[in-house]
């Protein structure tokens, strides 16, 4: 398990990270992180890894001795709490500070490795409290173009060979460095912190249930975000890729080639034995997430609910999309990813209702299933509502719109301010601090790279 003086010293630094309003945009990240090589050139080495597809440099900064550990930000584009959690484990380890720069490992540090989906994202960092100025501007990739699953591929038949240039770029870094421990910089939207962790590194287990109960976020009862897939412990997953993915809905006797068309990070970072951490943070709580407490309805009774939800939502999207789509003229990220949702949502409703026949019709929903899965449909409603009238807004903005696009556009924003109304009439939800959240990324990060350091058999101080 984690060194409690180690972890007594993580504690430590992450309950003196300063207090923190927003998020820096692409520009201003990598403006800071050039600043921190500057200031140390004799301890921090930038280097360019790769381009993203519209041209932008991406880069690494590496400090240190040791195992290699990496860390990429801006897996997903709307997730940018690591972006914090990057420059401020980049600047303590280029200091020579704190309990990061105690630990003999080689940090391979990348801030963002999507800046094309980031900068389509940074209309609501100056404000991340507000979950509808959130929503208006949420953009994130189709499935095949977000970096996290666009990894090659060849399992039980479904085949994968096209990663995009991002994705190219961390492949690279990962077989230059052997890395002992991946990381993505992920976080979630709402409810509690949960976590993804390779088996050998479980040892770190009570070190993230503490870290995240010390700085008051609470864990993640909800929902889990896949069907099937076996808690390690409270909120902690195993690390999840797509080959377990596939297992899972082959066990559970679902087609995966409809889920799962590519390789996700883990994937490849299996072929180097690399061990893998994730710590999904979210923007905003509510009590009921955290809620293990029975209710009176039935688990079964709510999926269903849940299901026919979905339903709904895919009729409001597909009716829109299937009257837009024959005459939209701009080929950009926010239309193909409007289209891949939306062509998505089928196949959602139908895995919530095929859980739904699985299940014991007498097991009773907990608090927080119920908050989770309403919230799940009010999540979608948000981002696949939003992004798709994103992309017809920039259809009519651009002025070439057809009418059948204006038409489109006028229905679904009379849907979407409904749900936002809805949103916003939820009470008890709470924007959580970000120093916060990045204490929590942070100081867990720590805590699994001493574990796996240790179990490698680096000498960790004590």
């Amino acid at each position: 398990m984690t060194d409690p003086d180690y972890l007594r010293r993580v504690l430590a630094r992450v309950d003196a990270l300063d207090p923190l309003a927003s998020f820096p945009g692409v520009d201003a990240l990598l403006a800071a992180a050039d600043a921190v090589a500057a200031a140390h050139p004799d301890r921090v080495r930038r280097r360019r890894i790769g381009r993203s597809r519209l041209g932008e440099p991406i880069r690494a900064y590496s400090v240190g001795e040791g195992p290699a550990v990496v860390v990429i930000g801006g897996v997903h584009p709307n997730e940018p709490i690591g972006f914090h959690t990057a420059l401020r484990l980049l600047s303590d380890l280029a200091e020579g500070a704190g309990p990061a720069a105690e630990l003999p490992a080689t940090w391979h540090i990348v801030p963002c490795i999507d800046p094309d989906g980031t900068r389509l994202n940074e209309s609501w960092f100056s404000d991340p409290s507000d979950r509808i100025a959130y929503a208006r501007g949420f953009y994130r990739p189709a499935p095949t173009e977000q970096v996290e699953w666009s990894f090659p591929f060849d399992y039980k038949g479904i085949v994968f060979d096209d990663p995009m240039p991002e994705a190219q770029a961390v492949m690279r870094l990962l077989d230059e460095t052997g890395p002992a421990l991946v990381a993505g910089l992920h976080n979630a939207e709402l409810g509690g912190v949960y976590y993804y962790l390779s088996a050998g590194e479980t040892a770190a287990i009570p070190a993230l249930h503490a870290i995240a109960e010390h700085l008051e976020i609470p864990l993640d009862r909800g929902e889990p975000e896949f069907d099937g897939v076996e808690p390690l412990a409270d909120a902690v997953y195993p690390a999840l890729s797509s080959r377990a993915i596939v297992d899972v809905l082959d066990e559970l006797g679902v087609e995966p080639a409809s889920h799962v068309v590519s390789g996700g990070m883990a994937d490849y970072a299996g072929r180097h034995d690399a061990a893998m951490f994730v710590a999904e943070l979210p923007y905003w709580t509510h009590a009921d997430s955290a809620d293990a407490s029975p209710t009176t309805l039935a688990y079964a009774e709510i999926l269903e609910r849940r299901a026919r939800q979905l339903d709904e939502l895919d009729a409001v999207l597909s009716e829109a999309l299937d009257r837009a789509e024959p005459h939209l003229r701009i080929d950009s990220q926010l239309r193909r990813a409007a289209v891949a949702f939306v062509r998505m949502m089928p196949a959602m409703g139908e895995e919530v209702r095929g859980r739904a026949a699985r299940e014991d019709p007498s097991r009773l929903a907990t608090a927080a299933e119920l908050f989770s899965n309403a919230d799940h449909v009010r999540m979608f409603r948000l981002r696949f509502g939003s992004i798709l009238a994103r992309a017809l807004r920039a259809e009519t903005a651009a002025g070439g719109a057809a009418p059948q696009v204006r038409t489109a556009l006028a229905r679904l924003d009379d849907h979407l301010e409904r749900w936002y109304d809805e949103a916003r009439s939820v009470t008890g939800l709470r924007a959580l601090p970000i120093e916060r959240l990045v204490g929590v990324q942070y100081g867990t990060l720590l805590a699994v790279a001493e574990v796996s350091l240790n179990a490698r058999g680096a000498e960790v101080p004590a």
